[in-house]
């Protein structure tokens, strides 16, 4: 048998049991698909609590508002920068996509250290009421980073630590962002060390516990 024929015959052999494989749409495309996920969350939130005790808080101390678009921008770009991390060649340098959105989410909400002096007549959180932020923040993003968990691992992030936490950010920026619709007062130093705390863990346990999902099998 010639050698041509060899490869041919091994070629054949190779591509016998190959199944088709489906085209993932492209990032943008599923980063809205979760972000609807998210979307309906804040409808069913709204629809329990409504809006005027958040438009109530937002005119008196306006930063608040901007703490909130800032997270959703932050969770909308983190989002769409990991399902871009998730396609084989794409650069590293979309990891930067959610920093916009994360400086304008810091710097407002870096405001509420001065909470006192902006809105004196405001009612600021206690370490109690800032616990509960906590929990609200861990708890809904639990959830929404197992659904990208899900979503990204049909696709295949050479760098699933980084992925992984691009993953923590988007959730905790939702979850930040949702946080907004029910909060029941303004935030003040402690609320917001609690917020930072609940970011930080949900980042470092998606890039712990989400990297080794999302490792390449």
């Amino acid at each position: 048998m010639s050698e041509p024929r060899r490869h041919d015959a091994l070629i054949d052999a190779l591509s016998t049991e190959l199944a088709p494989v489906r085209r993932l749409p492209p990032p943008w495309r599923r980063a809205a698909g979760w972000l609807l996920a998210v979307a309906l969350i804040a409808a069913a939130l709204l629809a329990h609590y409504g809006v005027a005790d958040m438009q109530h808080r937002w005119r008196g101390a306006p930063d608040l508002a901007w703490a909130g678009i800032g997270a959703l921008l932050t969770a909308v770009g983190a989002a769409w920068a990991a399902f871009s991390l998730g396609v084989p060649g794409r650069r590293r340098a979309w990891a930067w996509l959610p920093l916009p959105g994360a400086l304008l989410w810091i710097g407002a909400s870096g405001l509420g250290c001065l909470r006192e002096w902006i809105a004196p007549q405001t009612h600021v959180a206690s370490m109690h009421e800032s616990s509960d932020c906590l929990l609200f923040i861990v708890g809904f993003s639990v959830p929404l980073s197992a659904l990208l968990i899900v979503l990204l691992r049909r696709a295949c992030p050479l760098r699933p630590v980084l992925t992984a936490a691009m993953i923590g950010l988007a959730s905790a920026g939702a979850s930040a962002a949702l946080l907004e619709i029910c909060h029941a007062f303004d935030a003040a130093a402690t609320d917001l060390l609690m917020h930072a705390v609940a970011v930080g863990l949900v980042v470092a346990a998606n890039a712990a516990m989400g990297g080794r999902l999302l490792a390449p099998r």
